[in-house]
């Protein structure tokens, strides 16, 4: 008897019949204890339990019959073959059964022995046989566990046969039981659920195909529990540990904002506004996650945002991943500031421009930087030196800050940093998240994530759910959806017709180049021969390049010469996927698409059709595998983010949580976040309800136990010492 806690540390060699071969392909599988040799669950099972007569088996399809060895004989017809055959016998009918290079079988097998056959019979040369039937003894633990029964099929590991898992998974499970259950009876009753010791020995062993399911469902809520309790923990530590302060803003900076936008909110913006500045007027910070549709109006609600929080004399900060889209943000703000008359005019000097000057005669003025690892201005004076910026924002002459990993590096200080917006947070690590906030000094500053990428509602309670999160799902009004089609290499010809036809037209076009994982110097340099291929198949159009290895002035002048319109085809790798906005780009080519996964599609297919005219996206890919095929189907049937988030969700599966990884998920091996949102709904619900009443989880030490067995050193921080 041992609790899972405890199997988690027993290495896997302590199993009975695993050796160093052995133990060298469990490893290679990702199998080194006990706990994860229990968790390596079956993929199907054959029902052998039904033993039909000899005279009444089908053909062609797999059966188990009991008989006895009437003979049996080995012969070698050639080098490194052996044939093994024998003459197996009921009541009823004779079968000639054959292996191959399998002798030891004449040992196993003397005449007289009645054991279980389970194979395939088909007719050979006027007679049946049944060719490599597996095993298994009468009255003996292999016949109990391979043959009569409903045997499990487990996804392969290394070299390793079928029947040697199922063997050393026995074992594990036999020095395994009785597995005690942390969890409460009144959870068990609650949620429907057998025991945890049930559970282990019939989603292995079954004695009928019925047992499966609620084995997997008690241990798929088991993954989930855990994994819901840590998410409760680090909610409920943000919110204890942290120090932070209540906004108390009139909203004038903000109303004056949205009064001078082009255009009306949509009802979604307006939404999310509100609950933002009710998490503002919170003495908590704010840890909220915004997602939504590409060109849903995501940084107008994170300039309002940061508007109320200037308002009240705080500073706010913007962090990008990359310099391309730091500058995007930077000309994307000053830009909508500038349409409301929040944008101030140059001036001679910076301390023209302190606190004081937020309401000044001439109305209100929001000072903005923006410092990148080779960029450094600031909308009041745009020649500014990197130290200059610095004492700045150190002065609080600089009310928000655009940037990339720059804000977090040394001689970075805010004087009061109030507000963070952190942009497509998948790709910036907890510690960098944590690192902006210690700019604030002693007070936490309010943290708004923004992600483009809609978000299933799986992974959003998982993923993130220590966070309050709101979603964007209304489009503008006036967007037309990006027409998607589907072109074979061959047809590629057609893609360049239409860009030609664009840019006569006065717009202008994206070729994405195929995805490199291995190199981004192959990648950049892909790009390169594209862009020397296209300026000939082009002729007369200005294509310009963009790609990772570029230096930072190079890919912003790149961009900058787009944006101008003195370029009509831009040549890229993925850097543009996401937060680039040229309106007049209507045409998005991306060569080779099956190399790339949905979400990546929907974001790039996203960067045209941003103005007044329709845009399409041409997916360029030959005989792709049939994941791949999917991908492009869905594409070409719905522009709805949030739906092809779904399929994304669906086909390609869950990324980690805790871990470093966004795919592959390791923390969760039997959960599945596509088809159990009712059990992580109740997982979820359980967990935050235990953690409301135990927050420490001393009355629940099992349970913690587990948490940081199975989600390790990443979550130790949530519990107090």
């Amino acid at each position: 008897m041992a609790t899972l806690t405890r199997l988690a540390e027993v290495p896997v060699t302590e199993v009975k019949g695993i050796g160093s071969d052995r133990r060298t392909a469990l490893t290679g599988g990702g199998i080194e204890t006990v706990a994860d040799l229990l968790h390596h669950l079956p993929r199907t099972y054959v029902d052998r339990s039904d033993r039909p007569r000899l005279d009444r088996v089908p053909l062609g399809t797999e059966v188990t019959v009991v008989a006895e060895v009437k003979s049996i004989a080995t012969r070698r017809p050639r080098a490194k073959l052996t044939i093994t055959e024998a003459r197996i016998s009921d009541e009823t009918a004779t079968l000639k059964v054959v292996w191959f290079n399998q002798p030891f079988r004449a040992k196993q097998l003397p005449p007289g022995t009645e054991a279980a056959f389970s194979g395939t019979i088909e007719s050979y040369r006027g007679s049946l046989q049944m060719s490599n039937p597996v095993v298994g003894v009468l009255n003996s633990q292999h016949e109990s566990l391979h043959t009569g029964r409903v045997v499990p099929i487990y996804p392969q590991i290394g070299k390793m046969k079928p029947h040697e898992l199922i063997d050393l998974i026995a074992s594990a499970l036999a020095r395994s039981r009785p597995i005690p259950d942390p969890l409460p009876e009144v959870l068990l009753a609650t949620n429907g659920l057998m025991s945890r010791d049930e559970a282990y020995g019939q989603i292995h062993f079954p004695e009928d195909l019925q047992q499966v399911p609620p084995a997997r469902r008690r241990l798929a809520y088991d993954e989930l529990l855990r994994l819901e309790l840590a998410l409760a923990l680090r909610k409920r530590r943000q919110t204890e540990e942290a120090t932070g302060f209540a906004h108390r803003p009139s909203g004038e900076l903000a109303e004056r904002f949205v009064a001078g936008l082009p255009y009306e909110l949509t009802g979604a913006q307006r939404r999310v506004i509100g609950e933002v500045l009710a998490d503002l007027q919170e003495s908590h910070p704010m840890h909220r996650l915004l997602h939504g549709e590409v060109g849903s109006g995501k940084t107008v609600v994170a300039v309002a945002t940061l508007l109320y929080g200037v308002e009240g004399g705080w500073q706010g900060a913007i962090m990008a991943p990359t310099e391309v889209l730091a500058v995007q943000h930077y000309l994307g703000v000053t830009g909508l500031l500038a349409q409301a008359g929040l944008s101030p005019e140059p001036f001679s000097a910076p301390s023209e421009l302190g606190m004081d000057s937020l309401f000044g005669s001439d109305g209100p003025a929001v000072s903005i930087g923006i410092l990148t690892g080779s960029t450094a201005s600031t909308n009041y004076r745009p020649e500014i030196s990197r130290a200059e910026l610095l004492d700045d924002v150190a002065g609080g002459q600089v009310d928000i800050l655009v940037g990339t990993h720059a804000l977090i590096q040394e001689g970075v200080h805010f004087a009061r940093l109030g507000l963070a917006v952190v942009d497509e947070q998948h790709r910036f690590g907890v510690s960098q998240r944590v690192l902006l906030k210690e700019k604030a000094d002693s007070i936490e500053p309010d943290l708004l994530i923004m992600t483009a990428t809609p978000i299933p509602r799986t992974l959003s309670m998982t993923l993130y759910g220590d966070l309050d999160i709101s979603g964007l799902d209304e489009m503008p009004p006036g967007r037309s959806p990006v027409k998607t089609v589907v072109l074979s290499r061959a047809e590629e010809s057609k893609a360049w017709g239409l860009i030609e036809e664009e840019v006569r037209a006065g717009r202008q076009a994206f070729v994405v180049c195929p995805l490199v994982e291995e190199s981004a110097k192959i990648e950049a340099a892909s790009a390169t021969e594209e862009q020397a291929r296209l300026t000939g198949l082009l002729p007369g159009l200005r294509v310009g390049l963009i790609h990772g290895q570029l230096r930072p002035a190079e890919k912003e002048a790149a961009m900058s010469a787009f944006r101008a319109g003195d370029t009509d085809v831009l040549v890229s790798t993925t850097v543009i996927e996401v937060g680039i906005d040229v309106p007049n780009a209507t045409v998005m080519v991306i060569e080779d698409a099956d190399r790339f996964g949905l979400s990546q599609l929907h974001q790039l297919r996203g960067r045209v059709g941003r103005g007044s005219h329709p845009g399409t996206c041409l997916l360029i890919s030959d005989a792709p595998a049939d994941d791949a095929a999917e991908r492009l189907a869905a594409m070409v049937k719905t522009n709805d983010g949030f739906e092809l988030a779904n399929e994304d969700l669906r086909i390609r599966g869950q990324g980690t949580v805790f871990g470093d990884r966004q795919s592959g998920m390791a923390d969760l091996r039997i959960a599945d976040l596509f088809r159990d949102l009712e059990l992580l709904i109740d997982a979820r619900r359980d967990a935050f309800a235990i953690v409301d009443g135990d927050p420490d989880l001393v009355e629940h030490g099992d349970l913690a136990d587990e948490v940081l067995a199975f989600l390790g050193e990443s979550v130790e921080w949530l519990f107090k010492s």
